[in-house]
């Protein structure tokens, strides 16, 4: 099993922007020394407490040229938002600027806030992105190419640069909802799933809709499903230590999402079931729910055994984890759960 990262960057009252960006770099150089596999950069815009991450991309090229190994995701690149040709073209700017080293997340949206901001359809997503994934593919493997869609007309093109990973890189969906577990099955794409979207068991269901729907030709070269679970993940001498350390993070993590949903009500926008579902669970959201359906907290040992316990029910070929979710866990903190995560924790899992 492997190991990555998950940033968002909340940002809260007092906070310097610099100073969150400076401190995610610092944590991303550390990951690349201690081993961590890959490190997940969102996509969000509008609402500062929520996240001050609306370019990852950019993001991705900038922490490039301060590591060595670790892998930069997006997660995601909000593709109904975007032009696909310029999503190709910044994709594989950073795969050359990182030598190989994206991973280009994909998804939907699901945020009316985001596509309010941009003027974009919400009842068009599900299409648009379907249509700019296609697009998106066809100009990083093909030397030049033409589309004629619903949404997008491309005349005959070459896109520059192409990616340096062939075909293309790495493509992961966020598989949040059921419509897109079964279309990123039946394309034969690995996904996401986020605990805070579905907390368990919810998650076990997702992913048993994905692997059930991933069709299997009997072929000795085919890969399988392959599933990429976020939880929030913090080791500590003992689980009151923990919670001591992350509650205040997480208490401002859940009323940002609180507050991004009351503006979005307040617009009169009809909300997603992302929204929805966090809404509705936020009045009765305490530690220990989190804790039975989103984390893996406690003491190494006890972080060993419910991330065994958590791989024996999803199989999940990567846990990313969530360090600080509400951004208001002191940076050197930080660093040193990821330490201690690194060293207490995956050497006895990562054989999963």
């Amino acid at each position: 099993m492997k190991f990555g990262l998950f940033y968002q960057l909340p940002c809260a009252p007092g906070q310097s922007e610099t100073q969150r960006y400076r401190e995610t770099l610092d944590q991303i150089r550390h990951g690349d020394v201690l081993g961590f596999g890959c490190a997940w950069l969102a996509e969000l815009h509008f609402y500062k407490p929520f996240s001050i991450m609306s370019s990852p991309l950019i993001v991705a090229a900038a922490v490039a040229q301060h590591t060595e190994r670790i892998r930069l995701g997006i997660a995601v690149n909000l593709l109904p938002l975007w032009h696909p040709i310029r999503s190709a073209e910044d994709g594989a700017t950073v795969d050359l600027l990182s030598a190989g080293r994206l991973e280009f997340g994909v998804g939907r949206g699901a945020i009316p806030l985001h596509f309010a901001g941009f003027d974009a359809s919400r009842d068009e997503s599900r299409e648009r992105f379907e249509e700019a994934l296609d697009i998106i593919v066809k100009a990083w493997t093909h030397e030049s190419f033409s589309h004629e869609g619903k949404f997008f007309q491309v005349p005959e093109t070459s896109v520059v640069p192409k990616p340096l990973q062939q075909p293309h890189p790495p493509i992961r969906v966020a598989a949040n909802g059921p419509e897109t577990a079964i279309f990123a099955a039946q394309q034969r794409y690995p996904i996401f799933v986020a605990s805070v979207t579905n907390p368990m068991p919810r998650m076990a269901d997702q992913v048993a809709r994905y692997r059930g729907e991933w069709p299997r030709d009997g072929s000795p070269d085919e890969t399988g499903p392959d599933v990429s679970t976020m939880f929030f993940v913090r080791p500590g001498d003992d689980l009151a230590a923990v919670r001591r350390d992350i509650e205040p993070s997480l208490d401002h993590y859940f009323q940002s999402v609180g507050g991004m949903g009351r503006a979005v009500a307040a617009d009169g926008a009809e909300s997603y079931r992302y929204f929805e579902d966090i809404r509705r669970n936020l009045a009765d959201l305490s530690f220990e729910r989190i804790h039975d359906t989103m984390a893996v907290f406690g003491s190494p040992e006890q972080c060993v055994e419910r991330i065994g316990a958590l791989h024996e029910r999803l199989g999940m070929n990567e846990l990313i984890c969530w360090f600080n979710p509400g951004g208001k866990v002191p940076h050197e903190r930080v660093l040193a759960a990821m330490t201690r995560f690194a060293e207490e924790v995956v050497p006895k899992v990562e054989h999963l």
